[in-house]
């Protein structure tokens, strides 16, 4: 069986639909216990229902950002796991780049996986879930610990509290920027035009008091940033 053969396999489609629909009826099951329990506390359906509606706008929008990131990978990786994996627990910065890890690891570019044969998809697939789970059986024991300490540094207001919270984002970005950035001046590039692309909105955001663009930023970086490496790989590759 080749590489696709796997990936779009219906034993795959499958096995992904079960995860998916079991997510669905546990979501369900949680929302009408929540239906009920506000009921019993003195809401009235009508703001409930105002409640769920707002929900729904505020979950669909930034979910823009995951159709493009499933646009981006399935190419690559078949659409099943994508389709799972940002559907279910994964975030589209994380996928992304755990895939991209896991082909680099193997010499390879993600574009490229699929000459590695299904072996190939295997090591990616193992990559994208087990490599997450570390961090949600570390949040079982020192989540409830670790929030309680980063809420009381977010409502201090001290200065070292926002140089702490700050250093977070610069941590994050001093891990996985410095990578993306040596792997050549096309990767440089794009990634300048999406940081740019980012300050520009945030900049129209706050002087224009454009509170709904905040949904869309990730959306119109991420769109703009893969049109643009397009353009990039056209005037130097």
């Amino acid at each position: 069986m080749t590489y696709f053969d796997v990936a779009n396999s219906s034993i795959v489609y499958l096995l992904v639909i079960a995860v998916i629909v079991f997510v669905f009826v546990l979501s369900a099951i949680f929302t009408r216990k929540a239906w009920k329990r506000g009921i019993e506390l003195g809401f009235e359906k009508e703001l409930l229902r105002r409640v769920v509606k707002q929900s729904l706008v505020f979950t669909l929008v930034p979910s823009i950002a995951i159709v493009i990131g499933l646009f981006a990978l399935a190419p690559a990786l078949g659409i099943p796991w994508p389709w799972l994996r940002l559907s279910v627990i994964g975030s589209v910065s994380y996928e992304l780049m755990a895939a991209d890890m896991a082909a680099s690891g193997m010499n390879m570019t993600l574009a490229q996986a699929s000459s590695g044969g299904p072996e190939a998809l295997g090591n990616i697939m193992i990559v994208m879930t087990v490599g997450i789970m570390a961090g949600m059986v570390m949040l079982l024991f020192f989540g409830k610990g670790i929030m309680n300490k980063v809420s009381k540094l977010s409502q201090s207001k001290s200065d070292f509290a926002h140089v702490v919270m700050a250093c977070f984002m610069v941590a994050l970005a001093a891990v996985f920027v410095p990578g993306i950035l040596a792997k050549g001046v096309i990767y440089i590039l794009t990634f300048a035009t999406s940081l740019a692309v980012t300050a520009v909105q945030a900049v129209v955001i706050q002087k224009f008091k454009i509170n709904w663009l905040k949904d869309f930023v990730l959306s119109f970086s991420l769109v703009i940033g893969m049109a643009s490496s397009i353009l990039w790989t056209a005037v130097i590759g």
